[in-house]
């Protein structure tokens, strides 16, 4: 299941024929480079590494500038693998754009991080409401409350909402429509919402169960 590294552009909107708006993602979509080929027998699986962006040659190590140049290119900002099926099909040094992989009316996962909202409490992390703001509660207004019983169970039970680090985390945005594709421009535009901030590396794969649906 092939796809593509790309870069969040923001959001916009556009028009189906029939005058419906549709709210989309920007997301430029490569072009990406094959840098590596990964078979059963070296590695024990089949995938191609794809790499995608510029970084410049002072700031990798030797070791992962000379991994790029052996593909006539980079070095990448970004370097990700995706699992396939038959290697053969890619050489290294081959060059993905988004109209050789994706096109319109097709569905694809988005995968990102969400932005990251630093070390929050529970109201803001799980949607807590508080106590309640009256002449009795003093200093205890958006505290997480009891975080558990006494001699029993005598500890704090897996995946009790707390407070702690929110966002940050990888997320994938299952089977969005693929409303355009502008290859002159590498855009790809997707129905809906993907995660991360703008600017931020995204991976685009076709659905598994696309067909389907």
């Amino acid at each position: 299941m092939i796809g593509l590294i790309g870069k969040k552009i923001g959001m916009s909107q556009v028009f189906a024929p029939d005058g419906t708006l549709i709210p989309v993602t920007v997301i430029e979509t490569g072009p990406c480079t094959v840098v590596q080929k990964k078979t059963v027998q070296r590695d024990g699986y089949t995938a191609v590494q794809l790499g995608f962006g510029t970084k410049k040659p002072q700031r990798v190590t030797k070791p992962l500038l000379g991994h790029c140049r052996a593909a006539g290119a980079g070095p990448f900002a970004i370097l990700r693998e995706f699992r396939v099926e038959d290697v053969g099909a890619y050489n290294v040094g081959d060059t993905l754009t988004v109209d050789k992989v994706f096109r319109a009316g097709e569905l694809v996962d988005v995968i990102g991080r969400t932005k990251g909202r630093g070390y929050a409490g529970v109201v803001k992390r799980h949607g807590m409401s508080g106590f309640p703001a009256t002449h009795g509660t003093h200093e205890y207004f958006r505290h997480g409350g009891s975080i558990g019983n006494r001699s029993f169970p005598g500890r704090v039970l897996k995946g009790k909402r707390m407070a702690g680090q929110y966002g940050n985390e990888r997320r994938t945005a299952l089977h969005l429509r693929v409303v355009a594709v502008h290859p002159e421009m590498n855009l790809l535009l997707v129905r809906g919402a993907v995660p991360g901030s703008r600017g931020s590396f995204v991976l685009v794969r076709k659905s598994s169960d696309g067909a389907k649906r």
